[in-house]
């Protein structure tokens, strides 16, 4: 994690698998590929996302095979109380702004994998996210102040349009 409790690209494929093997146990090329495809259609096609191998998830004793032989393509992974403990912390991580292709990974990831966290956890993550979305509101909105020409102005106020109707979304999340 970044020193402001953010992840790191990694990280967020790390998330990615734990949150699919805490919502049940899945064959190793099926969690691959299920990561793959949700990754690569958030962000495109990224080398530093996909790059890492989930043996490492073995290796750490986050996740191992149902049948405790060795990983390969069709074995059953399960996640350990170690990759429950990983994916507590890397749900309840904080999400950097300004928001960039990594971190709105995350926070698709984070709702992806909102129901799995208690409802507490839920609520905070949603007061994070609204927080987010008011600094980055803040931001831009003065940003805009010093600019009235277009087409600048016009963008301008699309991403804070764009970012208001986001606020809004988390803050009804939170109720």
């Amino acid at each position: 994690m970044y020193r402001d409790n953010t992840l790191i690209p990694t990280e967020a494929v790390r998330l990615a698998a734990l949150g699919s093997l805490a919502e049940g146990d899945k064959q190793y090329a099926e969690l691959a590929s299920g990561i793959r495809y949700f990754v690569a259609r958030i962000t495109g096609p990224s080398l530093d996302l996909l790059g890492s191998s989930l043996e490492l998830l073995n290796y750490e004793g986050l996740a191992v095979p149902a049948d405790g032989g060795s990983v390969k393509d069709s074995a059953i992974l399960q996640i350990t109380p170690a990759g429950r403990e990983a994916f507590q912390t890397l749900m309840t991580s904080n999400v950097r702004a300004p928001v960039n292709e990594v971190s709105k990974l995350v926070i698709a990831l984070k709702m992806r994998f909102l129901h799995l966290l208690s409802e507490e956890d839920r609520r905070d993550q949603a007061d994070m996210l609204s927080e987010m979305c008011e600094t980055e509101l803040a931001r831009l909105n003065e940003l805009r102040s010093g600019y009235s020409q277009e087409p600048l102005a016009q963008w301008l106020d699309l991403e804070i349009s764009q970012l208001q109707q986001r606020l809004d979304w988390f803050e009804t999340l939170d109720a």
